[in-house]
């Protein structure tokens, strides 16, 4: 059965030396008018090849001439999902920005052309989209490279009524350290810009060395006493959900790996 990464907001709407940065991208440090996209895409059987395709050697490349930065591109691990699924976060300068971007990249004809000749055809639901801004405790992206066994992790948080920003709050004073001492990298966090998800959704996507290895940190991780101690004081409580995770792997052309 496939899990949809985001089900309640989609279906509403350095260390080590000489290490590359993103500060541009995924970054507490830019603009409070920067506004993130994360998009899923699900292809018709047997396209996604095609898909990655015309975003390796035409979309992205669009996209930076219309003002739309990439950040990254993912295909889920998932058997059924890596067969149909591209998920990709970009970022614009401001939500109007982003509509003026989006109006002026469907209109050009370099696109019209590559998306005809592309093999893609349409897709086989509209394209899901959660428009977000990060978090003031989002980090800047340390991207030290990556290797074929590096997995991604998607995680969407729905906090209890009242309660997102003692979530935050304990992600920001505890949480993230904790992940670094289990393996676990953080890339970003962000909150969705829209109603209601934007009152009590935590959406973040974290690194790690393998599959089995991020078994492995959750596993010490959850056992971790400074864990269950800042767990059981942060006033959180239960979650409004279960976390939905969804593991990526980052495709050939995605900026981070």
């Amino acid at each position: 059965m496939k899990s949809n990464p985001l089900p309640g907001v989609f279906m509403a709407a350095c260390l080590v030396t000489g290490a590359l940065t993103w500060p541009s991208a995924v970054s507490q440090s830019a603009s409070a008018a920067d506004v993130y996209e994360l998009r899923t895409y699900t292809t018709k059987e047997g396209k996604l090849d095609e898909l990655n395709a015309r975003f390796r050697d035409h979309t992205m490349r669009l996209f930076k001439k219309h003002g739309i930065e990439s950040v990254g591109y993912w295909v889920p691990t998932d058997p059924e999902r890596s067969k149909d699924t591209l998920i990709y976060v970009i970022k614009h300068a401001s939500r109007d920005a982003a509509a003026a971007s989006w109006k002026a990249f469907l209109a050009d004809p370099e696109w019209k052309k590559a998306a005809a000749e592309s093999g893609v055809g349409g897709l086989a639901s509209p394209p899901e989209s959660v428009y977000m801004t990060a978090t003031d405790y989002s980090p800047d992206w340390d991207d030290r490279g990556g290797d074929d066994d590096d997995v991604f992790e998607l995680r969407v948080y729905q906090a209890a009524p009242g309660k997102l920003d003692k979530l935050d709050a304990r992600f920001r004073d505890h949480t993230i350290d904790l992940f670094n001492k289990h393996g676990i990298r953080s890339l970003a966090y962000w909150h969705p810009t829209d109603a209601p998800q934007s009152e009590d959704t935590l959406i973040y996507i974290i690194k790690h060395d393998s599959a089995d290895a991020a078994k492995e940190s959750w596993k010490s991780f959850g056992a971790d006493p400074v864990w269950k101690n800042a767990a059981a004081e942060s006033g959180v409580g239960r979650l409004a959900k279960r976390p939905d995770s969804t593991y990526m792997k980052a495709t050939d052309y995605s900026p981070i790996k």
